[in-house]
């Protein structure tokens, strides 16, 4: 039973996480942001996204916050892989970057 839900959940999340975001970075290339405001821009789309989606899932308690965690590095993988580009990160400093962008501390 307990592998059973560990599945489930993982094909939860895969699948839900990276459908609620994939337009926050295009929206804010749209709208010409760069800077703080692009990384805040994408993070709150990310977010909502998030939000929008583990509640129409009817996720709550763990399951709510497990999701939210995953959904928004994934949704940030993107960004965060760009932002480490421009500034030409390579190796452990990359990975050091991409942990603390993904989850914003």
């Amino acid at each position: 039973m307990k592998t059973l839900f560990i599945a489930l959940a993982a094909a939860l999340f895969a699948t839900s996480a990276l459908a609620a975001t994939p337009d926050c970075l295009a929206l804010a290339k749209e709208k010409k942001l760069a800077g703080a405001a692009e990384a805040s821009f994408v993070r709150k789309c990310v977010r909502d996204g998030c939000e929008t989606t583990a509640a129409e899932k009817k996720l709550a308690g763990a399951a709510k916050t497990s999701f939210g965690t995953k959904c928004l590095a994934d949704g940030l993988q993107g960004f965060c892989a760009e932002q480490a580009d421009t500034k030409k990160l390579a190796g452990a400093a990359r990975n050091s970057f991409m942990k603390k962008c993904q989850t914003g501390k």
